[in-house]
């Protein structure tokens, strides 16, 4: 476990440093609806504009097939970007080439450049280990020096978060550092009582964080739509609420596993039940045994905790010295169904230890109710990397920095 931090790369005076940030935000119409993703790479940016290196930034943005797509494009980012930064930051429309070269070229000391969404490159995600270091050897050719500071794609071998980081010198940036820490003081120095909140639609996707993180927690929250998985474990009926079939078995072998350890795994006691998926779908408060005995019958859909639930949620979330929390209870989006979710954001603010919020449709979430990153310990910019680690998974872009 040795990371190399920034200080292992010296002196950066006009050295040209390619800086692998996430800046995979929200973009409606070309307008960022959610920039805290660009704020969280802002710290590592300064540091190397202070070191009067000539800075490069590298990112995807959405999923553009490995084609050039203006839905896509880094501009409107770079122009936030600067925004924030408070100074001049060039943007050039493509991540190799000439025009690439050209711009790095021109780069002053202390100066910055955002080139094009790297994911218009199909090498970048390519699966053959030479097609992406042919693509990473390219980059590296713009670059003396490389900062990995993208937590939210650490768990991917892709060239500009893998392979450039074994052509180039290579450090991780403050970024990363933070989140290292965080999630190291979640796995394996928690204070307690130390509860783990588990929501979203699928528990599938949940399975290896519970299986590694149950010998180390005290309690464990479940909530979104994982919990009707849960609930038909149990012997209740859900309705037409998202259930996982083929997991009912996995799951009521954790519910064994979780009381034979004495760890307290928490489930609603009521549900909100809503006639269908829509933002003012009918609806109504019932507990867990009487999903089906609504006006709406089988075909009713588990939308959100019920109140019952939410206060016993923030309850417990209130009283732990260590929470992490991923994915809401319920479907936030829509107002009617967001009271979980706003619940055990509220509850997390609330706590004296240390409270993540686990990246992803969480940090969404919080942003999107209302609530202000400082109100929280820490809110991770990466959820499926957040959660890969917390799975005890190896994460390549990780690995390749020495962790």
């Amino acid at each position: 476990m040795a990371l190399r931090t920034l200080t292992s790369l010296g002196d950066l005076t006009g050295a040209r440093v390619i800086v692998r940030c996430d800046l995979n935000v929200p973009l409606k119409d070309g307008v960022i609806l959610d920039d805290g993703r660009i704020r969280a790479s802002v710290p590592t940016l300064r540091h190397l504009l202070a070191a009067n290196a000539r800075v490069i930034v590298v990112s995807h943005l959405g999923r553009p097939d490995g084609a050039p797509d203006p839905a896509f494009s880094l501009a409107p980012v770079a122009t936030r970007l600067g925004e924030i930064l408070g100074e001049p930051v060039g943007f050039v429309g493509e991540t190799v080439g000439e025009s690439a070269s050209a711009a790095v070229s021109g780069l002053g000391n202390g100066q910055l450049l955002v080139l094009e969404n790297v994911r218009f490159n199909v090498a970048e995600t390519s699966k053959d280990d030479a097609t992406r270091h042919a693509f990473a050897s390219q980059l590296a050719e713009l670059a003396d020096a490389f900062v990995s500071d993208g937590f939210g794609v650490v768990h991917r071998k892709q060239a500009s978060v893998f392979d450039l980081a074994t052509i180039v010198p290579s450090a991780a940036g403050l970024l990363i550092a933070a989140e290292l820490e965080v999630l190291y003081k979640l796995t394996e120095a928690p204070e307690r009582p130390y509860t783990v909140v588990l929501g979203g639609s699928k528990v599938s996707d949940k399975l290896g964080v519970i299986n590694h993180l149950l010998p180390r927690v005290d309690r464990i929250l479940i909530g979104g739509g994982m919990v009707f998985t849960f609930l038909a474990a149990l012997g209740h009926r859900v309705g037409a609420s998202l259930l996982e079939q083929e997991q009912v078995e996995t799951v009521r072998g954790y519910i064994e596993g979780a009381a034979s350890r004495g760890v307290e795994l928490v489930l609603p006691t009521d549900i909100v039940m809503a006639a269908s998926f829509a933002a003012n779908a009918d609806h109504t408060v019932t507990s867990i045994d009487a999903m089906e005995q609504t006006p709406f019958g089988a075909s009713g859909l588990g939308l959100d905790i019920g109140p019952e639930s939410a206060a016993m949620f923030a309850s417990i979330i209130e009283s732990s010295a260590t929470v992490f929390w991923n994915g809401p209870a319920g479907v936030f989006e829509f107002p009617a169904f967001s009271h979980g979710t706003r619940a055990i954001a509220e509850a997390l603010t609330k706590v004296r230890g240390l409270s993540v919020v686990g990246g992803g449709d969480s940090a969404a979430a919080v942003r999107s109710l209302g609530f202000r990153d400082e109100q929280f310990g820490h809110i991770s910019t990466g959820g499926g990397a957040s959660l890969e680690f917390l799975e005890g998974k190896t994460l390549p872009g990780l690995e390749v920095l020495g962790w």
